[in-house]
């Protein structure tokens, strides 16, 4: 086995082992399981690690090299309207292909399936190029971010109630982990037309706006077809008395998700192919590297949906509805708190930002104080789901101050912590989210007899709403901390810059870099 493969399906193991834990562990205890959900958990928990170590090991060979390149490439067009244009058709063509948009799309009978899919498609695309257009004038991030949120919640009180749970879910619904990788280092190579202090913050910042267009377009579909926001089917689980069974139920599903992460992947793959004909031009090498990765990401992808679809989904609503029935139900608080901790460490984009922040910012914001950080925020905003379902209490009352203390913080914490911040709340809300803590809560919802779509939906929006806060009040100890007066990280001691060299880049960018030199150049060196 390749050995960057190993160490990713490695670090994949670790990160699911936590949660596969505290499910036997319940299951043990409290909340005895039938073996059907059981067999269906653990099998799926095993195509997890792997997926999980294929999908990221595929985004760092392919995914993040083609998004940094096309986002370099579209600074060097002559005409504006040309670049603004080809950011409209990429956040546009992107989206359609993400598969849990087509989940969302099946949530909102009210709206025609292809209608909300173009309006959400088109509100990503939009923000992409306000995106874009904020790197090239500059604009700041917070401003462009309380304007919206600012719309959002006007809207949200001509919306019927219904669906105003669906409306806030979808923005991290459709930042998925197809859309997550390339988008951000689409960012990055958007960049280079950056010149000034700011040129890290700029670097992010691009899920944070993609995610305000679904809302705003489920929103205004809410207000033109005023209907009922989603309908909830309650989960059955199917038999499952032998191994064939189980291998049944996978196999049966194996060619749905197949088709879906195929579907998703070819408009990424054909932008490639365009922009390696006319502008790239990239080496052999680089190609056959690329085409690799794409390779890697698709059978990661695949099984990765596949399992928690399939493996997870069931298991979730079961030990909802079970939990939920004890004569003791609290209790769901702090075990939605420990399960939220650990799972963020499963969503396949989390680790591809976490990488990405240490690269951009030098290994000042490491990956451990991100998942630190990514895991508290996802805790907390379990504890608060939890509350809703066992109280009914309105989403508003739990968002409209929750951004509104993460606006208010990002006018006093370096601009780079907010626009980390806000990306983390889309890529924390991915798909382990919507196929095992959304069941979790439907389950319990069912069992305490509530609304399911007031009550169990939401729990995507409270997931990207907690990281904006704790990402940045770590961005305020930070500031505290070094007491800089500059907007960005601190800069380094003198004696520590004059020792830094090219290790600092990792063996992906130095690989590129060695790739970019024309053949007769590196033979001369050598």
């Amino acid at each position: 086995m390749n050995k960057k493969l190993r160490a990713k399906i490695t670090e994949s193991l670790a990160a699911v082992v936590p949660v596969t834990m505290i499910v036997l562990i319940l299951c043990m205890t409290i909340t005895p399981m039938p073996l059907a959900p059981l067999m269906l958990f653990l099998a799926g928990a095993c195509l997890l690690i792997v997926g999980m170590g294929f999908f990221t090991l595929g985004a760092d060979m392919a995914m993040m090299p083609i998004g940094e390149a096309i986002g370099s490439q579209m600074t060097k067009f002559k005409h504006l309207a040309t670049m603004l244009i080809s950011c409209f058709l990429i956040g546009l063509i992107v989206t359609i292909a993400e598969p849990d948009l087509k989940v969302l799309a099946g949530q909102t009978p009210g709206v025609p399936d292809m209608v909300l899919i173009l309006a959400v498609a088109a509100g990503v695309g939009f923000f992409l190029v306000i995106s874009f257009l904020r790197t090239l004038l500059r604009w700041k991030l917070q401003w462009i971010l309380m304007i919206c949120y600012f719309v959002i919640f006007v809207l949200a009180a001509f919306v019927p109630r219904d669906f105003l749970a669906v409306a806030f879910d979808s923005g991290g619904v459709t930042t998925g982990p197809i859309t997550v990788p390339f988008i951000m280092t689409l960012g990055l190579g958007l960049t280079s037309i950056a010149k000034g202090n700011d040129e890290g913050s700029d670097s992010f910042g691009l899920i944070a706006l993609c995610s305000v267009g679904p809302i705003l377009s489920v929103l205004i579909l809410g207000m033109i077809y005023q209907s009922s926001g989603g309908s909830y089917t309650p989960l059955s689980i199917p038999e499952v008395d032998s191994t064939r069974d189980l291998s049944l139920q996978f196999g049966r599903a194996l060619p749905e998700y197949i088709s879906e992460v195929f579907s998703a992947l070819l408009p990424i793959l054909a932008f490639f192919v365009i922009f390696q004909l006319f502008f790239l031009r990239l080496r052999k090498r680089q190609l056959i590297k690329i085409l690799v990765g794409m390779l890697y990401t698709f059978i990661g992808l695949t099984l990765f949906l596949t399992g928690v679809n399939v493996g997870f989904m069931p298991a979730g609503n079961y030990l909802g509805q079970q939990i939920a029935g004890l004569s003791y139900n609290w209790i769901l608080i702090p075990l939605a708190m420990l399960i939220g901790y650990y799972i963020v460490k499963a969503e396949p984009a989390v680790s591809v930002l976490n990488r990405q922040v240490e690269e951009i910012t030098g290994g000042a914001i490491s990956q451990k104080v991100m998942m630190t950080g990514l895991s508290i925020g996802m805790a907390c905003s379990l504890g608060f789901a939890m509350v809703r379902v066992l109280t009914g209490v309105s989403l508003l009352w739990f968002l409209i101050p929750g951004y509104a203390l993460a606006l208010g913080l990002s006018f006093v914490v370096p601009p780079i912590f907010t626009s980390i911040a806000f990306d983390s709340g889309g890529v924390a809300s991915g798909p382990m989210t919507a196929t095992f803590l959304l069941p979790f809560a439907m389950g319990a919802c069912e069992a305490l007899g509530g609304n399911i779509l007031t009550d169990a939906f939401g729990v995507v929006a409270m997931v990207a709403m907690t990281p904006l806060i704790v990402i940045q009040l770590i961005g305020l100890a930070y500031k505290l901390k070094t007491r800089t007066p500059r907007h960005g990280l601190a800069p380094m001691p003198i004696e520590e810059e004059e020792v830094i060299e090219l290790p600092v880049l990792d063996n992906r960018m130095r690989d590129d870099m060695i790739d970019t030199i024309p053949e007769e150049e590196s033979k001369t060196s050598l």
